[in-house]
C-alpha cells in the first residue's frame, strides 16, 4: 500500500496536536504496516527560511518527508494561488501514485490541492480528517465568534456578524466550494462525535463522515509528585499560548485564589509565537498580576514527562469546543486528572468527577471555584487518579487507520 500525507505544518516545526498526530501516525504506519509514501508538509517563510530555486526541502535524513513552501494563502477561502508551488507537487504525486492520499489540513495546501491530486493520482482514495472546524468556519474554523461567543454551526447572518466586511454571497460560495471539495473524499474523519456533530449538523452524509480517535505515542507515565501531606495544589497548562486556549482565564484563576490566601502553584508551558503585541502585553499583565504563576516557555516533546512529574493535575482552559485536544490524551497517559470546560469535545474525552473536573468556560471565578475545590476537598485527587483509563495508543490508532485504508480500496476495487 502506497500513501500520501499532506499536514499544514512539519512537528519539528510546530508540534501543535494535529502535527504531531499526523506524523506519528504516517511513521507507525510505515513502521508497523509496511505501508510506503511520503509526508509532506506545507511551510511558509514564517515557519523556515526558503531555500533559493527550491520548493521541496527534505527533513533531516528522512528520504519520505518533504516540506513544502507555498505563499499567499487565502484563510477565508482555504485558498492557494501559488500555482507555481503546487504545480512542483505533480510530479511527485504522478511518480508515486499513491493508493491512499490523507489530508490532515487544508491549511496551506488549499481546496487547489485536492483538485490536482485527483489529475495526478486519479485512481488514489482520498481520506480528510477534520481536526478542527476549518471547512464549517471562516473564523479559524473554531466555532467561536470575534466576541468570544461559541458557535453552534454556520448562518448567513452569525458567519456576516464575524465578517461585517463580506457580503452574503461570499458566504454561500464559500460554503458551496467547501461542499463540493469535500464532496471528493471517500471519507471524513472526527476525532470525536462532537465534531462529527457539527459536520452532519451542516449537512455532510453520514455514511461519509465518522469517527476515527486519534492516538498516542506510549512511553512511561511520569510518577506523581510527591505530597506527604496529601495536598494536591500543582497545576500545569500545556499548550502554545493564544486567546482561544485560555491561558489568560487559568491567571486570572491563580490570581483570585491567591487573593483569597489559597496556597498554590500553576505553570505555564508553552510558547507565544505569532501573537499579537495587545495579546503579549495582556499575558504579561496577567502573569505579573498572578504570583503564584510561572511561564517556561515553549517546550520539547522530550521534556514532558519531566515536566508532567511537577504538577498534580493538568488544566485546559480552552474557550472554545475543542475538537479532540492532545494535552488530554498527555495528561491521562501520565495519569493527572484533567479540568477542563464541559463542552464539545473536552467533555467527550473528560468524565466530570470520576477522571477530572468540567469547569465553566471562559469564567475565570468559576475556574477558581473548580481549582479550590480540586485543592482542598480531601481524597477526590486520588480517585480520580485512580480512574483513568489509558489514552488509545498510537499503534492501536494506525490499525484503525489501516483497516480503513483496507476496506476503501476494497470499495473502490468491488
Amino acid at each position: 500500500m502506497r500513501a500520501l500525507f499532506l499536514c499544514h505544518n512539519h512537528p519539528g516545526l510546530q508540534p501543535g496536536g494535529t502535527e504531531v498526530f499526523a506524523h506519528g501516525l504516517f511513521r507507525a504506519l510505515r513502521d508497523q504496516h509496511g505501508v510506503e509514501g511520503m509526508f509532506l508538509a506545507a511551510v511558509t517563510g514564517a515557519h523556515r527560511e526558503r531555500r533559493p530555486g527550491t520548493l521541496l526541502q527534505g527533513i533531516g535524513t528522512a528520504t519520505d518527508e518533504a516540506l513544502v513552501w507555498l505563499g499567499h494563502f487565502d484563510r477565508f477561502g482555504l485558498a492557494q494561488p501559488d500555482t507555481y508551488g503546487l504545480a512542483s507537487l505533480a510530479p511527485v504525486i504522478e511518480a508515486m501514485q499513491p493508493d491512499i492520499v490523507h489530508i490532515h489540513h487544508l491549511l496551506q495546501f488549499g481546496v487547489e490541492t485536492v483538485d490536482l491530486i485527483r489529475r495526478a493520482a486519479p485512481r488514489a482514495r482520498l481520506i480528510f480528517t477534520a481536526h478542527d472546524f476549518f471547512p464549517l468556519c471562516a473564523q479559524e474554523g473554531q466555532l467561536l465568534t470575534t466576541d468570544g461567543r461559541l458557535c453552534r454551526g454556520p448562518s448567513l447572518d452569525r458567519c456576516q456578524a464575524c465578517f461585517p466586511g463580506r457580503s452574503g454571497a461570499d458566504f454561500v460560495m464559500r460554503e458551496l466550494q467547501m461542499r463540493d471539495v469535500l464532496g471528493e473524499f471517500d471519507r471524513i474523519l472526527t476525532p470525536s462525535e462532537f465534531a462529527r456533530g457539527r459536520y452532519l449538523a451542516a449537512g455532510y452524509p453520514a455514511r461519509q463522515v465518522q469517527v476515527m480517535p486519534n492516538g498516542i505515542a506510549a512511553m512511561p507515565p511520569a510518577p506523581h509528585r510527591p505530597a506527604p501531606d496529601g495536598r494536591r495544589d500543582r497545576f500545569g497548562f500545556f499548550g502554545h499560548l493564544n486567546r482561544f486556549k485560555g491561558g489568560m482565564v487559568l491567571l486570572d484563576a491563580s490570581r483570585r485564589l491567591s487573593a483569597e490566601g489559597i496556597a498554590h502553584g500553576v505553570t505555564l508551558h508553552g510558547g507565544t509565537a505569532w501573537q499579537s503585541e495587545g495579546f503579549l502585553a495582556g499575558f504579561s499583565a496577567a502573569l505579573e498580576a498572578a504570583p503564584a504563576a510561572r511561564h517556561h516557555g515553549l517546550y520539547q516533546g522530550a521534556a514532558l514527562p519531566g515536566l508532567m512529574a511537577q504538577v498534580d493535575w493538568v488544566v485546559v482552559p480552552s474557550i472554545w469546543w475543542e475538537n479532540a485536544p492532545l494535552v488530554i490524551q498527555e495528561a491521562f497517559l501520565h495519569r493527572r486528572p484533567v479540568i477542563c470546560g464541559g463542552i464539545g469535545g473536552m467533555a467527550e474525552m473528560v468524565r466530570d468527577g470520576v477522571d477530572g473536573l468540567h469547569a465553566p468556560v471562559g469564567d475565570s471565578a468559576g475556574l477558581a471555584r473548580v481549582l479550590r475545590q480540586a485543592i482542598e476537598t480531601e481524597g477526590l485527587w486520588d480517585r480520580l487518579a485512580a480512574n483513568i483509563r489509558p489514552p488509545l495508543s498510537l499503534e492501536a490508532a494506525a490499525q484503525r487507520h489501516h483497516d480503513l485504508y483496507r476496506d476503501t480500496l476494497g470499495a473502490r476495487a468491488a
